[in-house]
């Protein structure tokens, strides 16, 4: 059964970080051997908002601002019509709505090659195992997961915690599961684990899983800022914590996922896309 819970807040340093395009990535950052550009006649479908205002044409958006209207931008779309498009909304110059779109890809813009549809009615389900399994890695204790301290186990003691994290360099990720009870706190370190633990059990009272992990928060954090100096048709990349991977979402996956295993192991990087090929 898949867990589900919240990731404890963390350094400014591992949290999402969205890529800046004007940005220039240092050399060792850029990826070795940039794929190569997408098949001209390649049919590709994806669900977004699109949007036109505030200064551009249509764009795929995959993620848009909490406003009215919305603000949002992205790759553009060629051969746009409103008029064929479903369910638009317009105020204040702007105009959006949300739909399922196929294309051709030309490495930085979609062209229709068929009228949308309204994107509401055709969203995919997003399978359990693309979700965070937020599990403790641990063997419960004999007689189950419990609160050893009721007096450290409070809101101060998450934050103290934290504090911890901060100082350590083998941290690894931070998170608490609160499909059990009481909620169990997760938090990952590459080594020392039995130090790790007594330490922690200082601040915190609550049910604890100290496990281990393959790497660091600054060996993700690192590869985090790589990626997003260099990675063409970025949405968002940064750490998943209870894979220990850093996780990378474009709008097209062009032989990126091989590459990237290639440079920085297999796995270490986990790529999805927006569009999606049509077989």
């Amino acid at each position: 059964m898949r867990h589900f819970g919240w990731i404890v807040a963390a350094p400014v340093a591992a949290l999402m970080l969205a890529a800046c395009g004007d940005e220039e990535a240092p050399a060792s950052a850029s990826p070795s051997d940039p794929p190569s550009s997408a098949d001209a006649g390649q049919l590709y479908t994806g669900i977004f908002t699109v949007l036109e205002g505030q200064g551009h044409g249509p764009q795929l958006c995959s993620a848009v601002a909490d406003s009215f209207p919305p603000q949002c931008g992205g790759p553009d779309v060629a051969d746009w019509n409103w008029d064929e498009a479903p369910d638009a909304t317009s105020a204040d110059g702007v105009t959006w709505g949300s739909y399922s779109v196929t294309g051709t890809w030309d490495g930085t813009a979609l062209t229709l090659t068929e009228p949308p549809l309204a994107g509401a009615a055709t969203s995919p389900v997003v399978p359990d195992d693309a979700l965070p399994d937020f599990s403790p890695p641990c063997e419960p204790p004999a007689g189950g997961w419990a609160v050893v301290d009721a007096a450290t186990a409070t809101v101060q003691g998450q934050a103290a915690i934290g504090a911890y994290t901060e100082t350590q360099p083998d941290w690894a990720g931070t998170w608490v599961d609160e499909s059990i009870e009481p909620a169990v706190m997760t938090v990952l370190f590459t080594g020392d684990l039995e130090r790790h633990e007594a330490e922690l059990r200082q601040v915190w009272g609550g049910p604890l899983c100290v496990g281990a992990a393959e790497r660091s928060m600054a060996e993700l954090t690192t590869i985090q800022e790589e990626l997003a100096g260099s990675v063409p048709n970025l949405n968002r990349v940064g750490p998943e914590y209870t894979a220990n991977v850093v996780e990378l979402h474009v709008f097209i996956d062009d032989g990126l996922q091989e590459q990237l295993d290639e440079q920085y192991g297999e796995g270490v990087v986990r790529v999805s896309a927006s569009l999606t090929p049509v077989e």
